[in-house]
């Protein structure tokens, strides 16, 4: 089992894994080895999420994940298939942890009643000073 935390783990037969030529490290040897890892997941197929984890993975990485459920994450930054699948399945790891807490929603805070008094009393100073500026004997 690929474990996330204490509360998801994964079967690795729901991986899966395909290899092509790798842009990244390895010299010469590069044309040569399929070294760049693929992870193909069905999203849609998994049960190891919970639905509300679920709804909030395929919401955040939406541009991921194809028409048909598939999520993919590539790898070529080792030379090597096996570090680079490794490479896949932790970043996979580190996005579903991102997603795993449920988001807190803010509460908006309430203006005090002194901040309201000190905005009143500010425009009342205001008010006074325009007032005051005005010529004598133009009362309304």
């Amino acid at each position: 089992m690929f474990v996330i935390n204490e509360a998801i783990s994964i079967n690795p037969t729901e991986f899966e894994f395909s290899y092509a030529r790798s842009p990244g490290p390895g010299g010469q040897n590069v044309n040569k080895v399929n070294s760049k890892a693929l992870l193909k997941w069905s999203i849609d197929r998994t049960q190891a999420l919970p639905d509300a984890v679920k709804s909030r993975f395929r919401e955040r990485f939406h541009r991921r994940i194809s028409k048909d459920g598939c999520f993919t994450i590539s790898s070529h930054r080792y030379r090597d298939q096996g570090r680079n699948t490794t490479d896949c399945l932790s970043k996979l790891r580190d996005l579903i942890l991102e997603i795993f807490p449920e988001p807190i929603t803010r509460k908006p805070a309430k203006v005090s009643k002194a901040a309201k008094r000190r905005r009143v009393d500010a425009k009342r100073r205001q008010a006074e000073k325009k007032h005051s500026r005005s010529r004598p004997g133009s009362d309304d």
